[in-house]
Order: C-alpha cells, then sequence, then structure tokens
C-alpha cells in the first residue's frame, strides 16, 4: 500500500477504511533516539492537521498532527516499551496510531514519495 506524506512529516498509509499514521524517517533522523511516545486513546476523535500523538527524543518532543481526521481505533502498544522502534523503523513498525478515516477526501492534499522528496530537498 501506498504511503502518503504530509509536510509536517507524517505519513498515512490507507488499509480500507482505516488509516495507519507515523512520522517519515527524515523526521526520525531529525529527533534523534526517541526515548518515549505519548499516543492517543483509544476512542479519540483527531481532526486534519490537529495534534495527535507526541514522539519525545533526547532532543526534543515534537507533536505529531493527524495527516486526516478519524477515530482513532489503535495505538501501537509496542511502543511503550519500544519507543526506538520509531528510530529503526519509522514508516513500518514504527507506527503510531491508527484511525477510521471520517473523510478520505483529506488526504488529497497528501504527497506521494516522489513529491515528498522533493519538498524535502527544498529544506536544506
Amino acid at each position: 500500500m501506498t504511503l502518503r506524506f504530509t509536510k509536517e512529516h507524517e505519513w498515512i498509509r490507507v488499509e480500507g477504511d482505516v488509516g495507519v499514521v507515523g512520522i517519515t524517517d527524515y523526521a526520525q533522523r531529525q529527533l534523534g533516539d526517541i526515548v518515549f511516545v505519548e499516543l492517543p486513546a483509544l476512542g479519540t476523535t483527531v481532526i486534519k492537521g490537529g495534534q495527535a500523538a507526541v514522539v519525545e527524543s533526547v532532543k526534543a518532543a515534537s507533536e505529531v498532527y493527524a495527516p486526516a481526521a478519524g477515530e482513532v481505533v489503535e495505538a501501537n502498544a509496542a511502543l511503550a516499551d519500544a519507543p526506538a522502534t520509531v528510530n529503526g523503523d519509522a514508516e513500518g513498525a514504527g507506527w503510531l496510531y491508527k484511525i477510521k478515516l471520517a473523510n478520505p477526501a483529506d488526504l488529497n492534499e497528501a504527497m506521494d514519495r516522489a513529491a515528498y522528496d522533493a519538498y524535502l530537498g527544498t529544506l536544506h
């Protein structure tokens, strides 16, 4: 399944009517060693662009914004004991939470990999 990306360095992968959300590999490299992840509670409604989670590293705490609106249906509980999973596999096993998408059209503005990579090129 294809990942879509935001300018705030979140990714989302749509599986049916559910979106799996995490931070990008670029974001985890910028943060450094991740030591704690605060995930949204099940049943929480997130709004597109609103804060949904927090990732803390030895350098800083960073808010994670929702790339789409929806209801949280699962959080990656494994990150409580192994937050560094985000460093090792940010765009895979290091996913943060899943939402039941309220409006799939929210993703129309999200970038594909090529567009995101081009965007990253403008940041240096």
